[in-house]
């Protein structure tokens, strides 16, 4: 079980780069501004991705 929380770290983390960063030509068709709720969304999924990175190096620094 201590082997699935780096790789879901990472997962989530790849998840979240590749969501972000789009490669759509922008210079005709700006994206749109994100609402609040979009962000609280992403900071959340932040969150909780940094949240299983600490998990996960705290039990292989136990290891």
């Amino acid at each position: 079980m201590r082997a699935r929380r780096p790789a879901v770290a990472v997962a989530a983390a790849a998840l979240l780069l590749t969501g972000c960063g789009g490669h759509a030509d922008t210079s005709e068709n700006p994206a749109p501004a994100s609402s609040p709720t979009d962000l609280a969304h992403l900071q959340k999924l932040v969150d909780g991705a940094e949240s299983a990175a600490r998990s996960a190096e705290s039990d292989m620094s136990k290891d």
